[in-house]
């Protein structure tokens, strides 16, 4: 089955296409609290490069989900918010939200003991110290 039969049969599909990634739905939570400058948003989000951030952001924009706004001005202010379509977006991730807010201890814990044991020399290896 092809994508666009995919999207035909599960809603699901038609939205991880549009949120699925590891930084869009952290940008549906920042611009979740209002309209916010790419400087800011990229401070909001620790670890995201430029280049990530920007194509994140057109790709949300160019699904109906985000708005960006150009101001008049010198130099040019640009603002990223969500549409109407990315509000009601939001609303649908707000459970999604609660439920890991609910479940972080069980989450967690899981992620620790399944999670294998670094060896000593792996640490070494991406530059970690052993102390």
């Amino acid at each position: 089955m092809n994508s666009d039969a995919d999207h035909d049969v599960c809603g699901m599909s038609l939205a991880i296409d549009v949120v699925g990634g590891k930084w869009k739905l952290h940008l549906m939570w920042v611009l979740g609290a209002g309209p916010k400058r790419f400087g800011q948003i990229r401070r909001m989000l620790d670890g995201v490069s430029e280049k990530v951030l920007a194509e994140n952001l057109r790709h949300l924009e160019s699904t109906g989900v985000v708005h960006r706004e150009i101001f008049p001005e010198i130099p040019p202010r640009v603002e990223y918010s969500l549409t109407q379509l990315g509000e009601t977006l939001r609303l649908a991730l707000e459970p999604l939200e609660s439920w890991g807010d609910e479940h972080r201890a069980a989450l967690s814990t899981a992620a620790r003991t399944s999670a294998p044991a670094p060896s000593p020399s792996s640490n070494r290896a991406v530059g970690i110290s052993a102390s």
